[in-house]
């Protein structure tokens, strides 16, 4: 009596198949996936959010110039979701079309094994050998012969119907491919939409920003502008300095004893150092309150010391700004991020991430200053490892 168990283990491996053609897909890469898009929607809102703040502001050069960067920048990212997009879409008709594969082959498995029954019970007759009895004593043997055909049919019906219901899987994954593949043509389509507009808005940039190496006029405001936003910047310090003794952060170790001590932000090299400096590009001279590193798009930025996250949002051309309050009179600033990972209010320790590093018109930079009340200090001075 081998055949029944080798039935069962057979249904049992075909309870398995099913369960598996219908779980959803939950691998790495989905998830994967599915974390860079929840990134990426972040990132846009940030984007707005700037784009918002930036209507608020007094008409320039800066304010028109930073405009046309955040539109690159927002079908920038609009692009770089719809290629992800692409990829889960095509990731969705891979995982379908290898479920499909399996129930086929599972199909086709029960088909053959239905055909070779059938063949057996033909061959044999309904009950094989005892079809007729000689005498009482096979009755025994008949009744057993009987059980197991009875048992046997009954696994048959079951068969039947596992192929039934692997056939309405088979029928669903079907409209889920024909659904997938529609979606993935909206995307490709989207994709070659976001890149045509990226090309426009990167041409517009450069066009404004050749226009603006020409116009001596025009660089003067520059000039103009970005010593005014400084002002602005060691204005809101100083507010911040004017709260009460209980808004502000008391450090467990007085950050004024970090000098020489502290950890890079980011990992990059120096792109402009602290002090005075002739911009390549706008041939304005401005002052430098700390270092611009270069380093890579969306590397994290982290935390040089204990501190209270005292501003966590767009600030005119600086983008997404973070300040943190170490105590004492003591700041940092993180500027020009992509995006950021704290609120205003939040306690960080040493090494927490305070964003990702975002595109300058340079490239990738960070912005890192270090300051005592309002007074900007070296950042190399402070700093472990020094920035070359």
């Amino acid at each position: 009596m081998k055949r029944p168990a080798a039935a069962l283990l057979l249904v049992l491996g075909v309870l398995s198949v099913q369960a598996t053609a219908q779980a959803p897909p939950g691998s790495p890469e989905s998830a994967q996936l599915k974390q860079r898009l929840a990134a990426l929607q972040a990132r846009l809102a940030q984007v707005d959010q700037q784009v918002e703040a930036l209507k608020k502001r007094r008409k320039g050069v800066m304010v028109e110039l930073q405009g046309i960067s955040l539109q690159r920048d927002r079908v920038q990212t609009q692009l770089e979701g719809a290629r992800l997009k692409q990829d889960q879409a095509q990731m969705e008709v891979r995982q379908i079309t290898a479920d499909q594969a399996k129930i086929h082959v599972e199909i086709e498995r029960l088909r053959k094994d239905l055909r070779k029954q059938v063949r057996l019970i033909q061959a044999q007759g309904e009950l094989g050998e005892l079809a007729f009895l000689p005498n009482p004593s096979g009755f025994g043997a008949y009744l057993a012969q009987t059980r197991y055909l009875a048992w046997w049919r009954l696994q048959d019906r079951k068969r039947i119907g596992q192929i039934q219901r692997l056939q309405g899987d088979l029928a669903q994954r079907e409209n889920e491919l024909k659904s997938v593949l529609s979606r993935l043509a909206t995307e490709e389509q989207d994709a070659g939409q976001f890149q045509s507009a990226l090309k426009l808005n990167e041409d517009k940039l450069q066009v404004f920003l050749g226009g603006l190496q020409q116009d001596e006029q025009a660089q003067k405001q520059v000039q103009a502008e970005l010593a005014e936003e400084s002002i602005q910047l060691e204005r809101m310090l100083g507010n911040l300095l004017g709260k009460s003794k209980s808004d502000t952060f008391e450090a467990p170790v007085s950050f004024a004893g970090l000098r020489g001590e502290l950890p890079e932000p980011v990992d990059g090299s120096l792109a402009q150092g602290f002090g005075e400096h002739l911009h390549p590009r706008f041939h304005t001279r401005t002052f430098q309150s700390g270092l611009l590193i270069e380093a890579f798009i969306g590397a994290r930025v982290s935390a040089v010391a204990d501190g209270k996250v005292i501003l966590a949002e767009p600030y005119q051309s600086y983008g997404p700004i973070v300040i943190l309050d170490h105590g004492g009179g003591w700041f940092t600033l993180y500027t020009h991020l992509q995006g950021t990972a704290v609120i205003k209010g939040q306690t960080l320790r040493q090494g927490d991430a305070v964003g990702t590093v975002g595109e300058t018109l340079d490239g990738p930079r960070l912005g890192f200053e270090i300051r005592y009340q309002t007074k900007p200090e070296d950042p190399n001075k402070w700093l472990r490892k020094k920035y070359r």
